[in-house]
C-alpha cells in the first residue's frame, strides 16, 4: 500500500471515529446547530496549554490570524503536516501568525508534551483530553484545519494533512496578515 492510499484510508479512519465521539460526547449534531464552515463565526473553546496547564479559549487569541489545526499523537497524517506547521510559524509567527494545534489525545498531557518536545515544534500546542473541539468544530477526522481571520470568522476549513508552508498557503496567511500590496498576487 503507498503512502497516499495509507493517508486516505487513515483518514476516513478518523472520520468514523470522530462521529462516534461527538455521539458518545452526546453533542450529535442537530438542526439547531449552526454549521461550522468557511464564512461563518469560529466557536469558542477551551483547552489546556501544554507548557503550564493554563486553560486557553479562542478568545485570548482575539484579533489574531489563526492557524487552528486538530490532532492526536497517534495521527500519522498529523505527524507528516507538523514540520511544515512548524517552518511557517518559523516564517510568519514574527509577523503575528498564531498557529493553535490542540491535541485530542486522551492521554495524559505529559505524553503529549513529550511527543511535541521530541519534534522541536514551538508553536501554541493545547491539549482538549475530552475531544470537545472535535464536535465544536464539527471535525470529521485528523487532521483537520481552520484559518480564521482577525474578525473570528472561519477563511478555509481543510481536512486531511497540508503543506503549510507552500507558497500558496503561505500567501493566504500573508494576505490575511496584510503583508500583501494590493497589486501583488496571492
Amino acid at each position: 500500500m503507498n503512502t497516499k492510499t495509507r493517508v486516505k484510508l487513515l483518514v476516513i479512519v478518523g472520520s468514523s471515529v470522530a462521529i462516534v465521539m461527538a455521539v458518545m460526547a452526546g453533542k450529535a449534531l442537530t438542526d439547531d446547530v449552526r454549521p461550522v464552515r468557511p464564512g461563518s463565526e469560529a466557536p469558542d473553546f477551551s483547552a489546556a496549554r501544554l507548557t503550564d496547564g493554563d486553560t486557553v479559549t479562542l478568545r485570548d487569541y482575539e484579533g489574531d490570524v489563526i492557524l487552528l489545526n486538530l490532532w492526536a499523537t497517534w495521527c500519522a497524517p498529523c505527524e507528516v503536516e507538523m514540520p511544515s506547521m512548524q517552518r511557517l510559524h518559523e516564517q510568519l509567527g514574527p509577523s503575528g501568525l498564531k498557529i493553535v494545534a490542540v491535541s485530542v489525545d486522551t492521554q495524559e498531557s505529559a505524553l503529549v508534551a513529550q511527543w511535541v518536545e521530541d519534534r522541536g515544534l514551538t508553536f501554541d500546542v493545547l491539549h482538549d483530553k475530552r475531544g470537545a473541539i472535535m464536535t465544536d468544530y464539527q471535525a470529521t477526522g485528523w487532521p483537520e484545519s481552520f484559518i480564521i481571520d482577525r474578525d473570528g470568522l472561519i477563511v478555509r476549513k481543510i481536512w486531511g494533512p497540508a503543506e503549510w508552508d507552500d507558497q500558496a498557503e503561505v500567501a493566504v496567511f500573508r494576505r490575511l496578515l496584510g503583508l500583501t500590496e494590493p497589486n501583488e498576487e496571492g
